[in-house]
């Protein structure tokens, strides 16, 4: 949701399309609880937006303090693709030494 966020503010319905890439199931409720806690956490921030066909909405932006953590993150899901990627490498030589063996 932060990456998302960083990549343009958006309300919960554009977010909740946006999710499609990374998640098949669509829980509306679940968004928005997850974008309150974020918001609590000061993660992100919110402000009604006027909608001229519609109700107003409600647009979730990135805080200072959100595109550090999600940075932060990042740094972690990098390295765990490096051990993952260092494991799957050694275990595939492995399999191959061991069928030829």
């Amino acid at each position: 949701m932060l990456l998302l966020l960083r990549e343009s503010p958006a309300h919960g319905y554009d977010l909740l399309e946006r999710l499609r890439e990374f998640q098949s199931e669509r829980d509306a409720g679940g968004l928005y609880r997850t974008l309150r806690a974020l918001e609590h956490e000061g993660l992100v921030t919110s402000s009604w937006e006027p909608s001229y066909i519609g109700p107003d909405r409600r647009n979730y932006a990135l805080t200072s303090l959100g595109r550090k953590q999600l940075d932060s993150w990042a740094r972690t899901l990098e390295e765990t693709h490096r051990t993952v990627g260092s494991f799957l490498q050694r275990h595939s030589a492995d399999r191959i030494a061991l069928a030829e063996g």
